[in-house]
This record gives C-alpha cells, sequence and structure tokens, in this order.
C-alpha cells in the first residue's frame, strides 16, 4: 500500500500547533472540510466517539485515530506532525506527537483494517518515524509520507 492512495497534500500539517487531545478532533475535522468536503462535525464526533473505546495511541510518540464515515468515498487519511506532543493516554504514557487520522466509509471492512495495519506497521518502523518528526513543513511530511511505501516498513 503506497500512502499516496489515502493522502492528499491537503491533508497533511506539519508543525501543527494543539494543546491537548481535546483540541484534535475539532481541528481534524476542520481539516477534513476543508480537504475532504466532510461535515466538520462529524468527523470530529466520530473520532471522539472511537476514542472513548480506548486511547487509539499506540506507543512512543504515535497515535492512529479512525472512523467510520457515511458520504465517504473511499478510504482517507490524514497526518499530523504536532509541534509539541500531547498527553494521549498512550499504552506507554508517552504524549504523542504524530498522528495518522484515518477515515473509512461505513461498508469498508476490510479496506479499513488493511489500511489501519499497513500505517500502524509504517509507522512503528523507528527510522520513518524520526524522518517525519524532522520534516520541516507540510510539503516535505508530505513527500516523505507519499514515498513511504507500507509493506517495506515492515
Amino acid at each position: 500500500m503506497n500512502l499516496s492512495s489515502l493522502l492528499y497534500p491537503a491533508t497533511v500539517r506539519a508543525h501543527v500547533q494543539l494543546d491537548s487531545k481535546k483540541a484534535l478532533f475539532p481541528f481534524v475535522g476542520d481539516l477534513a472540510a476543508r480537504s475532504l468536503g466532510l461535515d466538520a462535525g462529524e468527523v470530529s464526533e466520530a473520532l471522539l466517539e472511537r476514542e472513548r473505546l480506548g486511547s487509539t495511541g499506540f506507543g512512543r510518540g504515535i497515535a492512529l485515530p479512525h472512523a467510520k464515515m457515511a458520504d465517504l468515498g473511499g478510504v482517507r487519511g490524514l497526518f499530523l506532525q504536532l509541534a509539541r506532543p500531547i498527553d494521549f493516554n498512550a499504552v506507554d504514557g508517552l504524549p504523542v506527537d504524530l498522528l495518522f487520522v484515518l477515515l473509512s466509509p461505513l461498508d469498508a471492512g476490510a479496506d479499513h483494517l488493511k489500511a489501519l495495519a499497513g500505517v500502524s506497521r509504517m509507522l512503528r518502523n523507528e527510522a520513518i518515524a524520526d524522518r517525519l518528526r524532522g520534516a520541516k513543513n507540510d510539503e516535505a511530511l508530505y513527500a516523505l509520507l507519499a514515498d513511504t511505501e507500507t509493506r517495506d516498513a515492515a
């Protein structure tokens, strides 16, 4: 899986200034509204609802918030590199500074799980995570992500 099938330049943001997990979901909702034409409130609420089931922070400063949405034509991703890590109740207790948000159609069962697994595998690669943390702007971050194949990250 090539991440360029999930991401667009408009869905990738470097050095995002957020103070808390609470501020994250409205920010992502607004970004999804502007870049994907989705309803900001619906995106924010769907992600928050999933997060209530348990933190999507899987360790080493990385989180993979995800939700299924109506009116979505395919699996889509948004990527945020935070300027400062925020508390995310991650499994290892470390704050999060890299977030890959995955939004899938309601009927995307296998595709949703395949995308989650691929992105998770890619982000667990320390060399890739280090390069993502070092990106200086949106364009550089997108170029890194679009060039990274999740099958090569294992």
